[in-house]
């Protein structure tokens, strides 16, 4: 009989694949980044216990094409800075994907908050336009020009926080704890330039981080980078703290209701 590729893998197999991902080669990736001060009340309004607010009230989109081998990946983040146990960190709202492996792997794993999206990074001489954008809307866009080289910082450890959750199959609350994730991220830079340019937010009903409004552009920059990330469990949650933020996760809260989104049925 031929082989069923649906059915059950070898131990060998199994343990092929563990040592294959455990030896990737550097992925190096090209991206803006841009940070801005923003309404301290409403960071704060985002963030679901324990996480507090950092003590500026930041947020940050992260804008890039990876180099994958293969076909390239367009991947993006926009996250509050935040604290957790005397951690500083960030807590992305939204990560746009243009490839559903790395947005499966991401929300399963993890629990990151990824979406499949489209991610723009152009660059035309010292002009630079980068992007996200779901469902035709571009809700977050940096504009600018290059001004010059930044010298390269030294190889950085960075934490994400995320929520790993699974809804209850009868549509009330989970089917176990919730647990808050940190996420470490060995960051290392080959190149680094500055921009001067601006941070456009426009207004998505899916979206919605026009409600994180720029008060002041902290920094934008343009710059090649590798990373590797490792994951732990920090603590388990409080399902009834958490249950009024889910809605984050999803294009349609009702989506993690008991209702149908309407106009389905």
């Amino acid at each position: 009989m031929a082989r069923v590729r649906y059915g059950a893998r070898t131990e060998d197999e199994i343990q092929a694949a563990r040592t294959a991902s455990s030896k990737l080669p550097d992925i190096w990736s090209t991206g803006v980044v841009a940070v801005w001060e923003s309404d301290p009340d409403a960071v704060a309004a985002v963030l679901p216990p324990p996480l507090k607010p950092a003590q500026r009230p930041l947020v940050r989109a992260n804008i890039s094409k990876v180099d994958l081998p293969g076909y390239p990946l367009g991947a993006g983040s926009v996250a509050v800075a935040a604290v957790h146990d005397g951690q500083e960190g960030w807590y992305p709202l939204v990560m746009p994907m243009t490839h559903e492996r790395a947005l499966i792997g991401g929300r399963e794993v993890f629990g990151e908050p990824k979406k499949l999206g489209e991610v723009l990074v152009e660059r035309d001489g010292l002009v630079v336009k980068a992007s996200l954008a779901r469902h035709g809307i571009a809700f977050v866009e940096v504009r600018g020009a290059v001004e010059g080289a930044l010298p390269l910082p030294e190889p950085t450890r960075k934490t994400d926080f995320y929520f790993k959750f699974l809804p209850a199959v009868d549509g009330e609350g989970f089917d176990a704890d919730p647990v808050l994730v940190h996420c470490v991220r060995n960051e290392k830079v080959r190149k680094l330039e500055k921009i001067t340019g601006d941070v456009v937010l426009r207004e998505s009903m899916y979206d919605p981080v026009a409600d994180l409004p720029v008060r002041r552009v902290v920094e934008i920059t343009i710059g090649e980078k590798t990373t590797d990330q490792k994951g732990r469990v920090a603590e388990r949650v409080s399902a009834q703290a958490l249950l009024p933020y889910i809605h984050q996760r999803y294009d349609d809260p009702q989506q993690i209701l008991d209702g149908p989104p309407e106009g389905s049925v």
